[in-house]
């Protein structure tokens, strides 16, 4: 790597942690509509109220944090009431949804990777896209064995107020680390969400190519790239 680099950005799903998007998502909105179901909430309006809630976090502008602006959207969707849902959405974060881990693959190489760069001295964030409270991306990270703890800094939907692709969202992470853009790298999946919007913030990108996710078939040649096994070569890790 750059010897100017002291600072990794690993992006969660499809990097550390392999999956398919679209099956995880599957299961995941499944065994939401299962606890909520319960109170009262119709599977199918409550997976659309997520949908727009979570769009609404991708298009944030900063005027808020990104948790504010689901609930907000969320509530309008299926009324006040629900705002009272959200201990319940979190105790599904912390139990439930680790059902949602048979969606996903292993990847023994994570925690060895995270452990073995800050051994080397680095500063490791964890750089997932902030759509998840706190609790949810605890429990992502534990099907690897790794924790919130691991990193600098792990970024949620309750404190930060843009999402990936917004190059603002790595701008953001940069004002919270005190980093500036040429000692950081992005190790991500997602050619337009990872090494589109870090380039644009001014910071390289290596793109994990196991669970590649590029469908407007961008052009990632000009990325160092490969598999998390070659990236563990790329960072001199073994």
């Amino acid at each position: 790597m750059n010897p100017l680099i002291d600072t990794v950005l690993f992006d969660l799903d499809g990097t550390l942690l392999p999956m398919s998007t679209e099956r995880f998502t599957e299961v995941y909105f499944k065994l939401l509509a299962e606890k909520a179901a319960p109170y009262g909430y119709e599977p199918r309006a409550l997976t659309a109220a997520v949908w727009k809630g979570t769009k609404a976090m991708m298009q944030n502008d900063g005027s808020m944090k990104n948790d504010r602006r689901f609930w907000q959207v969320f509530a309008g969707e299926l009324g006040e009431r629900v705002l009272e849902m959200r201990p319940v959405f979190d105790r599904f974060y912390a139990e439930e949804f680790h059902g949602a881990k048979a969606a996903t693959g292993e990847n023994p190489l994570a925690k060895r990777a995270v452990e073995g760069l800050k051994a080397k001295g680095y500063q490791v964030v964890l750089a997932t896209n902030p759509l998840f409270p706190a609790v949810g991306v605890a429990t992502r990270l534990s099907w690897i064995g790794l924790s919130p703890g691991d990193f600098q800094e792990v970024t949620s939907y309750e404190n930060y107020s843009y999402c990936k692709p917004n190059p603002r969202y790595f701008l953001e992470v940069l004002e919270k680390t005190g980093k500036s853009p040429q000692t950081c790298l992005v190790v991500g999946n997602d050619a337009a969400e990872d090494a589109a919007a870090a380039q644009k913030a001014g910071i390289p990108c290596y793109l994990i190519t196991d669970c590649l996710e590029n469908p407007q078939s961008l052009d990632i040649t000009r990325y160092p790239q490969g598999s998390f096994q070659d990236f563990m070569k790329y960072a001199e890790l073994e």
